[in-house]
């Protein structure tokens, strides 16, 4: 993903990105690249406008479940989960106060 991301990134300015663009995108923020991966990415991108491939994309996003029970199960869980950090800054305190 950070390729894809990578590449989007250099072909902002213009022109199709070269291995070298993405590789001093992903250096500048301390991701080593790997040259397999690179190259795959730029062979299945090159001569395809982003733009339809972003669509694309989003049609197939469109077709994925949201899943809707996830989001009302995890409202209690968020519930629950604000008594169980505090719990644990005690723990630590108390931890922190015997040493």
């Amino acid at each position: 993903m950070r390729y894809v991301a990578a590449y989007l990134l250099a072909s902002l300015g213009g022109g199709t990105p070269s291995a070298a663009d993405i590789e001093k995108i992903l250096g500048s923020v301390g991701i080593e690249s790997d040259k397999a991966q690179l190259t795959k990415v730029i062979n299945e991108l090159k001569g395809k406008k982003l733009e339809e491939l972003i669509a694309e994309g989003q049609k197939k996003l469109a077709s994925v479940p949201a899943g809707g029970g996830a989001a009302a199960s995890s409202a209690p869980a968020a519930a629950g989960g604000d008594s169980a950090p505090k719990e644990e800054k005690k723990e630590e305190k108390k931890e922190e106060s015997e040493e």
